[in-house]
């Protein structure tokens, strides 16, 4: 990724890609990742986690030395290279699909309940 010299410029766009890929609307990079929480891999969790704490850091002028800017360019590279690889209409036809799976085992498994009680009480 060119190195964009401010930390705040990184974080905003981690936050626009987050909103952008997974929906997740934050003012902050930090309550973004917060918000988005589990359906981020845990890799993904770690540079985001890395990038929010070097921008606690960018605050202070003499621990703003301190920032390694190349594993921060890796984390954000990694970070949006995972993002731009999530597919939202893919995740939401998986989760109508899982929806719709459910309540099908559901009306299985009670059809087959009914039956069986149809069976034992000799109304068959």
């Amino acid at each position: 990724m060119a190195r964009d010299g401010s930390i705040e410029a990184r974080s905003e766009r981690l936050r626009k890609a987050l909103d952008a890929a997974l929906g997740v609307r934050a003012k902050t990079l930090a309550a973004a990742r917060r918000k988005a929480g589990r359906r981020l891999p845990r890799r993904v969790r770690a540079s985001l986690a890395q990038i929010i704490e070097a921008e606690a850091r960018a605050a202070n002028p003499k621990l703003q030395v301190t920032l390694d800017h190349t594993a921060l360019d890796r984390a954000e590279e990694d970070a949006l290279s995972w993002l731009a690889s999530v597919d939202r209409a893919d995740a939401r036809r998986g989760a109508w699909l899982s929806l719709a799976g459910s309540i099908i085992f559901n009306l299985l498994i009670v059809t087959a309940l009914f039956i069986g009680w149809m069976v034992w009480a000799d109304k068959i």
